[in-house]
């Protein structure tokens, strides 16, 4: 009944739905296995894509071909750039998406590819073949149905959905999410094969009835007066914008909310596993956070043609009596209606050290784990390692080498990097604080960092766009060289700088001196300058932007890569995944057991692991006659 498919994804989230990209892309043949045909891409959260670090990931799954990008500026409602009042390496794109037009957007995009097939049933159990206990390899899944699916490489993005429990107050119940059943027996296949497993926990919020809110008491938050976008493809402007809101708790709104604690599955005992440490439930921060009289509501449309709302920062498990009597106290709640309580789920999730960097497995070959199933929080998270992991996979049955990414190379390659060498203990979220590379992660460059590298795997779609670095690397060389070699007067600049708040100049320099300072912008330096503003004027924002980034940072870029050069010899000494550590007595004890369980493929990773200490890394440089 099915051929043998070079690639079987197994769920059809973010991390799926990539994943099937990504591998289709490079030419294999895919099948996505899903649960539910409609939930495709399904939104299970907030209806929002981007946000600090996040917005970053998502630049970077576009530029290396995947569809994150694509499908969030050709659904979202509303584009903020956040952390402006920062500096650049900040500056995080966050997007409110259409909650229904996303799913069918990303759905209609996978129907057309012409390498992907779809088969939607529970998958309960993956075909392992192999000689011996470490000869195993992956042959296909078995389905709910008894029927065995052959493939040459197995993805893993079932989200919350392994063995997911819903709990609302003292009710509890199968579910990977509201309304959907649970997927169970893979868990337990796979403990059998010998991989560890873990629980976490994520939460939601309530939905309500848009029409029944009151928004004159709120505070509106609009977006972008000029909108930008996540992929460096010609999608459509956003031209028109729907508001958020914001609105606050309140001490009577704690109060009324603690009436309910003993009832709470987080307080009495039944929730075990970790919830997301920057993301609590609203029970979670009153009790952790006693002394505050109120947390700011963020109140968001669910898309253009819907009334329903989510309202971010109400995420909860508590009974849905005590979340409407709560709700209904909020300032511009009082007279609401629900659509349906929140809820908080329970799910397995494999601790992710058990990866290799390319996310394949170290018990069996070809089998690949991406997503929540890693132990992360987040759409943007689940979409990149979705991209990495189906990457690979179709690389690895068309016997070529593996793709990855270097923690200098993208925040892709950071995630990726903690989550195999330091592992989580809950649910891991992308900040832009974990890349200490972040100068040269910055969102606006991601098409130079890394779309010369899908051009060269081959991936499907790239030469229009490596045809787009080329120009707008030309073009911020050409607006560089013009500001280095273009001279000013005081009398031409003087007015600007009083105005900024800046030095006077005594004499004529070059533009890019002064570009360098405090305050000054390019854009004021081409309304002092009309022959700066006539030479500018062909040139697009993003690539005026991006020059000008690059000319007044460009001290603190150079450093950053001096730092990464100096970090790129450790990663060049390669250590044999074969080699025992015990015969290393000079190792630390920790050292020698993480090193064997890890199997670090370079030095710079070995440095990298918990309990790896800069002696025994200089342990190992002597042992490699370095």
């Amino acid at each position: 009944m099915f051929p043998t498919y070079d690639v079987i994804v197994v769920g059809a989230g973010h991390a799926g739905c990539e994943a099937a990209v990504a591998a289709a892309n490079l030419g294999a043949k895919v099948l996505l296995a899903t649960m539910n045909m409609q939930t495709i891409a399904q939104m299970s959260c907030n209806p929002a894509m981007g946000g600090v670090g996040k917005g970053q990931i998502v630049r970077e799954i576009d530029a290396l071909g995947g569809y994150s990008g694509i499908v969030t500026d050709e659904t979202m409602v509303q584009f903020r750039l956040l952390n402006r009042s920062k500096g650049p390496a900040m500056w995080s794109p966050r997007a409110q998406s259409d909650r229904m037009a996303f799913a069918l957007n990303w759905r209609q995009k996978l129907e057309a590819h012409p390498n992907i097939d779809f088969w939607q049933e529970m998958v309960t159990g993956v075909i392992v073949g192999g000689k011996g206990e470490k000869d195993k390899r992956v042959k296909g899944v078995y389905t709910g149905l008894g029927m065995e699916i052959p493939g040459r490489s197995v993805v893993l993005t079932n989200g919350t959905f392994l063995n997911g429990t819903i709990h609302i107050g003292e009710k509890q119940f199968g579910g990977g999410r509201a309304g959907e059943r649970a997927s169970t027996g893979l868990t337990a296949q796979l403990q059998e094969l010998g991989f560890e497993a873990g629980r976490m926990k994520t939460g939601t919020p309530a939905r309500l009835d848009g029409r029944t809110l009151d928004y004159s008491v709120m505070t509106e938050q609009p977006g972008d007066e000029h909108p930008g976008r996540f992929s460096y493809t010609d999608t459509p402007p956003l031209t028109e914008q729907l508001p958020c809101h914001v609105t606050y708790t309140s001490p009577e709104v704690h109060e009324t909310l603690r009436e309910g604690f003993d009832r709470s599955p987080m307080f009495n005992g039944r929730i075990r596993g970790l919830g997301p440490r920057y993301c609590p439930s609203i029970e979670d921060k009153i009790d952790r956070f006693a002394g505050r009289d109120q947390h700011q509501l963020f109140v968001e449309p669910e898309g253009r043609n819907t009334c329903e709302i989510y309202v971010n920062g109400f995420s909860s498990s508590l009974p849905e009596d005590v979340q409407y009597k709560a709700l209904r106290k909020v300032r511009g709640f009082e007279n609401m209606k629900m659509f349906r309580p929140g809820y908080a789920i329970e799910y397995d999730f494999f601790p992710p050290t058990q990866l290799g960097p390319t996310l394949e497995t170290r018990l069996v070959d070809g089998l690949y784990f991406a997503g929540q199933i890693n132990g992360t929080t987040g759409y943007e998270e689940a979409g990149c390692q979705g991209l990495i992991a189906g990457m690979n996979a179709a690389l690895r049955v068309q016997e070529r080498d593996p793709f990855i990414l270097k923690r200098s190379d993208a925040y892709i390659g950071v995630l990726i990097d903690d989550l195999i060498n330091k592992g989580t203990e809950e649910p891991y979220r992308m900040f832009t604080s974990r890349a200490e590379y972040r100068i040269l992660l910055r969102q606006d460059d991601a098409d130079l960092r890394l779309t010369p590298m899908a051009h060269a795997l081959g991936v499907r779609g790239t030469d229009e766009r490596m045809a787009r670095v080329a120009e707008k690397r030309t073009a911020v060389e050409a607006i560089a060289r013009e500001l280095r070699d273009h001279s000013v007067t005081p009398d031409q600049l003087n007015g600007y700088l009083e105005s900024v708040g800046t030095a006077a100049l005594k004499q004529g320099v070059k533009l890019d001196s002064v570009l360098a300072r405090p305050g000054v912008s390019l854009e004021g330096l081409a309304d002092a300058v009309p022959a700066l503003r006539d030479f500018l004027a062909p040139y697009d924002a993003e690539t005026v932007n991006l020059a000008e980034v690059t000319l007044k940072y460009e001290g603190y870029i150079e450093r950053e890569r001096q730092a990464v050069e100096k970090m790129s010899r450790l990663e060049g000494i390669k250590l044999g995944r074969s080699f025992d550590y015990e015969q290393l007595t000079a190792l630390s004890k920790e050292a020698r057991q993480k090193l064997n369980q890890l199997k670090p493929v370079t030095i710079g990773q070995a440095s990298r692991i918990s309990g790896v200490s800069p002696a025994d890394v200089s342990v190992l440089l002597v042992h490699l006659g370095r």
